[in-house]
């Protein structure tokens, strides 16, 4: 029988509603609450304890309930965690995706597939449900045939086939047909709308804002092409960025050369270190400003590296970079990129 460990938040847990969300990682002993039928319905899979966060908890010291959580965990010698159903809840979803993402061992979560927290699971398994509690009973049967599979070290299939959510990830196989055929009989079936291509790009569809009249406006300048004061001395990474920097202008009217630099490990950065203005307009900019074309440029400008960084890390940066800019009373944005 495998051991396994099943992560709650404290509602499903049994321990409170939101009075108790700022309740700290807990081991309870077996299953609780949905993992009973999660239990009833596993195959060579034993629950043998759970472990609970309150949902504050966890979104307000996140690396402390992390690390308490996994302790938890390992004390348990689990060879399998399961976490969730969270739904369409934000906070829980983005717990149970860091916990199984970090766990060691192999697991799933579970979430609908539009919860901003499934994009932490990394490579881990995500089940998808419906977005309230109402789809509990067809999400927990899901979980079960998945995490049964895992225990089993069944060689798992497509998404399609198994009933997860593409990681992305993408693997070689033989055809029994060339390229050429498979891509006409896509497109015929394409044009038909009976089909999707063979490779799912997933892009969110982002609506446009309200315009704004620029020559009254706040204007930004945001880039990702690693621009930097010259030795980068926050030290921004040249690939895979963890965050984004602000820098500020201080009424100057170009980036000089010799006092700003690219560090994007992506390009070239030679023609963009003998002009910054190259990375990141300011020159232009003011001259627009001066004519009164801009209305008023903000003082600051707003740096990060788009080099190999996972999408779900740039969307937290475009995120908190936006709600930066809206407390500052920005309006627009100039975004240089590479």
């Amino acid at each position: 029988m495998v051991r396994a460990v099943h992560y709650l938040n404290q509602f499903f847990a049994g321990l409170g509603g939101e009075e108790a969300a700022s309740t700290p990682p807990t081991r309870i002993e077996g299953a609780v609450g949905p993992g009973r039928g999660l239990a009833a319905a596993l195959e060579g899979v034993e629950i043998v304890a759970t472990v609970a966060c309150g949902d504050d908890f966890f979104a307000e010291h996140e690396e402390e309930a992390l690390a308490e959580i996994l302790q938890l965990v390992e004390a348990e010698g689990p060879e399998l965690i399961v976490a969730g159903p969270a739904f369409g809840s934000g906070r829980y979803g983005y717990a149970c995706a860091r916990v199984v993402a970090s766990a060691g061992v192999p697991g799933l979560a579970a979430m609908h597939e539009e919860n901003p927290g499934r994009g932490a699971a990394g490579a881990a398994l995500v089940v998808p449900t419906g977005s309230s509690v109402a789809g509990m009973r067809d999400a927990l049967p899901r979980m079960a045939r998945l995490a049964s599979a895992l225990a089993a070290g069944r060689e798992l299939g497509s998404p399609d086939e198994d009933g997860y959510l593409p990681r992305g990830f993408r693997r070689n196989h033989l055809a029994e047909r060339t390229g050429a055929e498979r891509a006409i009989e896509l497109l015929l079936a394409k044009l038909a709308g009976t089909t999707r291509t063979e490779v799912d790009a997933g892009f969110d569809r982002v609506e446009p804002p309200a315009p704004v009249t620029l020559a009254a406006a706040t204007l930004a300048l945001v880039t990702e092409a690693g621009c930097v004061p010259q030795g980068n001395p926050d030290r921004l990474p040249s690939i895979r960025a963890a965050g984004w920097l602000r820098y500020e202008l201080g009424g100057e009217t170009s980036l000089a050369t010799g006092r700003y630099e690219s560090v994007h490990g992506g390009f070239d950065v030679t023609l963009g270190n003998e002009d910054p203005n190259r990375l990141v307009p300011l020159d232009t900019v003011r001259e627009l400003e001066g004519e009164g074309r801009v209305g008023r440029l903000h003082e600051a400008f707003y740096t990060t590296t788009g080099n190999g960084t996972p999408v779900a890390a740039s969307t937290r940066f475009g995120q908190e970079i936006a709600e930066d800019l809206r407390a500052r009373g920005v309006e627009a944005v100039l975004l240089s990129g590479t």
